[in-house]
């Protein structure tokens, strides 16, 4: 997954006189890519806890957002609507890549960051926000993740009580 977010913007940013459309669309497309990342993180180590805790989190924020976006009527700094607080684009790329560092470690959540840091500058250049309306979306992702998040467990130990024995089932992965 790194190596295609690495290609997309490659390819996105190569034609310089599409500087602004490529920045909207990779904006865009980091914005939903990370949290698919993440999720699809929890669907690979078979985590099944962890994929309750992405639904926690995304949820979380995009009901958070949404409630904010639509009851503060703030205009955009284009112009071009009065949703502007708090970022949407942000908050659903930092959801995801705290959700990484919290569940898997900081080293795997390195790239996620830097292209969730990457979209809330993308969308202060593109003039759809400004830094009050990033730092609001970011800080919603951040707190909704670290909230419902908890460090994978490699080794997990569960009682099991059937009719005819009792013990303990012991999983490890690698």
């Amino acid at each position: 997954m790194y190596k295609f977010i690495i290609l997309l913007s490659i390819t996105i940013l190569s034609n310089p006189l599409q500087a602004q459309s490529n920045t909207k669309l990779l904006s865009d497309a980091l914005a939903l890519s990370i949290p698919m990342l993440s999720y699809g993180a929890t669907l690979y180590n078979e985590d099944k806890q962890g994929q309750e805790e992405f639904y926690y989190a995304y949820g979380t924020t995009v009901l958070l957002t949404s409630t904010l976006k639509y009851s503060i009527d703030k205009k955009r700094p284009d112009n071009n609507g009065n949703d502007s607080f708090p970022s949407g684009h942000t908050s659903s790329a930092f959801t995801g890549a705290t959700f990484i560092h919290k569940k898997y470690g900081f080293k795997y959540a390195v790239l996620p960051y830097v292209g969730a840091i990457y979209t809330a500058y993308s969308r202060v250049h593109l003039k759809r926000h400004d830094n009050l309306d990033v730092l609001t979306g970011a800080l919603i992702g951040i707190g909704s993740a670290w909230y419902f998040t908890s460090p994978y467990k490699k080794v997990q130990v569960q009682p099991v009580i059937q009719s005819n024995y009792t013990g303990l089932k012991v999983a490890y992965q690698w």
